[in-house]
């Protein structure tokens, strides 16, 4: 039992590693915190610094949320331990201990946890996101309908797992509200594709 808390602990921790903000600061020279939307996940890396550098984050972001969950069984055998760890990487990277607890969206971190406790609910998931990019071209939005879509998803596909599913939902839509009232009022920025 001890254990099984000093991992989530742990988790927590090792998601909290701003992986946009080191690497813009390493790599370019850039605090991005202060650069862009100030946002530290893979769209405003993506932004500032290029596809290079947002596809970097955009990994390190998504192994955060994998890497935990995966090794979640060797430390508990409970059923329900993977989706606390889950929620646990979704919490490092939207609330990082390292960054006075200003973090991403998760949306990656997300994504990269449901790789771990089930491939193909991630596939769809994923899948969903990219057609609403694809049509609308706003990342925010194309969050915000695989959030939507998540828990559906699970109720389908994996019910053991609804309750990580409403919480991720949740906790992505909590932390998109900006952009949610941005998408209302017709502002939100679209993201440049470059050919």
């Amino acid at each position: 039992m001890i254990e099984a808390g000093l991992f989530i602990l742990f988790t927590y921790l090792f998601a909290s590693v701003p992986t946009g903000p080191i690497l813009a600061t390493l790599y370019a020279d850039v605090d991005i915190t202060s650069a862009g939307s100030g946002n530290t996940g893979a769209t405003n890396v993506h932004r500032v610094l290029g596809p290079r550098f947002g596809v970097a984050t955009l990994v390190g972001d998504m192994l955060k949320g994998c890497i935990p969950v995966l090794l979640a069984p060797w430390v508990s055998d409970a059923s329900w331990y993977p989706s606390v760890i889950a929620l646990a990487a979704f919490s490092g990277h939207c609330w990082p201990a390292y960054l006075e607890f200003k973090g991403g969206k998760g949306v990656a971190t997300v994504a990269g946890a449901l790789m771990a406790l089930a491939p193909f609910l991630a596939l769809l998931t994923s899948a969903s996101w990219m057609i609403a990019f694809l049509v609308g071209r706003r990342s925010s939005l194309a969050a915000l309908v695989a959030a939507a879509l998540l828990p559906a998803f699970c109720w389908w596909l994996r019910p053991d797992l609804m309750l990580a599913a409403l919480g991720l939902s949740v906790g992505l839509f909590h932390r998109h509200r900006a952009n949610i009232a941005r998408l209302l009022d017709g502002q939100e920025p679209k993201v440049k594709v470059k050919r």
